[in-house]
């Protein structure tokens, strides 16, 4: 307690750098992860996704990302038995935010895409591994999380492959595949805006006091996605057959369909990885700031003042402008040829698994999701359609995050501990 009245200030200042440094990185790793495929199947350009993502993702943070706080522990962890010293956890979690944020930068220099929720759940399994002892760790917990490293590509994977199986069957192999895409395109469109609302809604908007029965949720994002619909019509309608372009790719019109409509699943995706995982980078800061501010009480919930939802979409942002491009170009150019069509069914598949996970309950990742829509995707056309030694390299980081996010947690933890001890 002490240490907390003593150093309460210094440790929310440090605790507000870290938390700069992890949303920087969830920038740089996990947004690029949402924006690469809009951005290498060229629908849209870097600077378009920074502005999409400056936009939805901060509105996401703000509007629907209040109330994940209290789940950034994921339960992994049982904080009982430091009760009494506080700053147990106080300096833990500290810890959690700089290992988290030193990994995600390790892996955007490398261009690979990992688990922000791994990486942050990682090393807060480590710090109380060593700050608490090993059996606060609920590692049954853990063995979802590892079951989740299967789960959340094959789903991502299997739905952006009867995506684009339909897409070929109803648009692709149609006498007028220009004309088709004009008549089918609306619907997909809607479709996009019906899951999007869907995870908004099914994720909860608690803090803004609105929850709403299924039925009422179902309506509400039917209407979304029917005004989705009408909009993405106005925008098809626009475009126009280029015979010159056809010349040399028989579908080159047919791509130009899709393009309006991947900027729907682009800000769709933004604003629903702003809702779901900003916690990540700043639910540490403000169970930080809650235990100081409360003179040491360790509260199962943390409050989220609007400053630290800012902080936090402010962060996210920087981080995709300044670094995004390495993991981007992984995501969207190295794993297989990205088409818009192929980028619409990648980015349409994660979203509904997003959905579908947050019903049942599974702990997927955001980032597995999206790698497997891309292989889905890229099997429709075959194995020999992906880069087999890129995913290897990508399944690799993946496994190592959990264990690496820990011991470096560890590592800082002791060495805050002696340093305010």
């Amino acid at each position: 307690m002490e240490i907390l009245s003593q150093y309460g200030t210094v440790l929310i200042v440090i605790a507000i750098i870290f938390a700069i440094y992890m949303t920087w990185g969830i920038g740089a790793n996990d947004v690029a992860n949402v924006m690469g495929t809009s951005v290498g199947s060229g629908a849209i350009t870097v600077k378009t996704a920074i502005i999409i993502a400056a936009i939805f993702e901060f509105a996401g943070a703000a509007l629907a990302g209040g109330h994940v706080t209290k789940t950034i522990r994921k339960g992994m962890v049982d904080p009982s038995g430091i009760a009494g010293n506080p700053e147990i956890l106080v300096f833990g979690m500290l810890a959690a935010l700089l290992a988290a944020a030193l990994w995600l930068m390790i892996a955007s220099f490398r261009g690979w895409p990992v688990s922000t929720t791994h990486s942050i759940v990682g090393a807060i399994v480590g710090f109380a591994i060593v700050g608490i002892g090993f059996e606060a760790v609920k590692w049954g917990a853990i063995g979802k999380i590892v079951a989740s490293w299967v789960v959340s590509p094959v789903l991502g994977g299997i739905i952006s492959f009867v995506l684009m199986i339909s897409i070929r069957q109803l648009i692709l192999n149609t006498d007028n595949p220009f004309k088709s895409a004009k008549k089918w395109g609306p619907f997909y469109v809607f479709l996009v805006g019906f899951i999007i609302a869907l995870v908004t809604l099914f994720k909860g908007l608690k803090h803004l006091k609105l929850e709403f029965s299924m039925d009422v949720t179902v309506a509400l994002a039917g209407a979304f996605g029917v005004l989705c619909a009408l909009l993405g019509m106005a925008m098809i309608n626009k475009v126009k057959v280029d015979e010159e372009a056809d010349k040399d790719f028989h579908f080159a019109s047919v791509e130009k369909v899709f393009i309006p409509m991947m900027l729907f699943t682009a800000c769709g995706m933004a604003f629903a990885h702003g809702a779901n995982d900003v916690a990540n980078g700043i639910g540490p800061l403000a169970a930080v700031y809650g235990i100081i501010q409360s003179g040491g009480e360790i509260a199962q919930k943390s409050a989220m003042p609007l400053w630290i939802l800012i902080l936090g979409g402010a962060g996210i942002i920087f981080g995709l402008a300044t670094y995004g491009y390495k993991v981007m170009r992984t995501i969207g150019t190295k794993i297989t040829e990205l088409t818009p069509t192929r980028g619409f069914c990648a980015t349409m598949a994660a979203a509904i698994t997003v959905v579908v996970a947050s019903r049942l309950g599974l702990p997927v990742s955001t980032t597995h999701i999206a790698v497997g829509g891309v292989i889905g995707v890229g099997l429709a056309r075959g194995v020999g359609a992906i880069d087999l030694r890129v995913i290897g390299g990508i399944f690799v980081s993946w496994i190592i995050t959990l264990p690496v996010g820990g011991a470096l947690a560890a590592i800082i933890f002791f060495i805050l501990k002696g340093i305010f001890s």
